[in-house]
């Protein structure tokens, strides 16, 4: 099982940082992501509740489901699909909390890859390392912006 846990203070306010984050569709302007589109939009906003968002990656893509969406505080979401490693996403969901002239963002991430034997013992800890380093590139970009 791999567990990521990103925490870094953005020099932005709670606000800016939270429409980043939140506009799926827009991911492809940030470090590392070559292709994003919002599938299906939320059912009350566009990027809110049940919103469905593909992204790419380099060979790595994901179709992410957003299951909680608490403006500008917090965004859940569960990745639906996976390649091209199988995967059981069990939870993401990212915490904001204005802090001095920033925001604290709390960006945590569990599952496991899907590869008996070899998810376990190597997939998982390659996942956690480079999805901590995604995650930590992510926010540079937006405390850049």
């Amino acid at each position: 099982m791999f567990h990521i846990r990103v925490e870094r203070l953005v020099r932005k306010d709670i606000d800016t940082v939270f429409e980043a984050l939140s506009d799926h569709a827009g991911y492809d302007r940030f470090a590392g992501v070559t292709r994003s589109v919002l599938l299906e939009q939320g059912d009350e906003e566009k990027n809110g509740v049940g919103a469905l968002r593909h992204i790419v990656s380099g060979v790595v893509e994901f179709h992410e489901r957003i299951v909680r969406f608490e403006r500008p505080t917090r965004m859940g979401y569960l990745i639906e699909k996976a390649r091209p490693l199988p995967m059981r996403h069990d939870r993401g969901d990212i915490t904001l909390t204005p802090k001095g002239d920033g925001t604290l963002v709390v960006w945590e991430s569990e599952g496991h890859i899907e590869i008996p034997i070899l998810g376990d013992l190597v997939l998982d800890r390659l996942a956690e390392s480079r999805g901590a380093g995604s995650f930590d590139r992510f926010l540079q970009s937006i405390e850049s912006a």
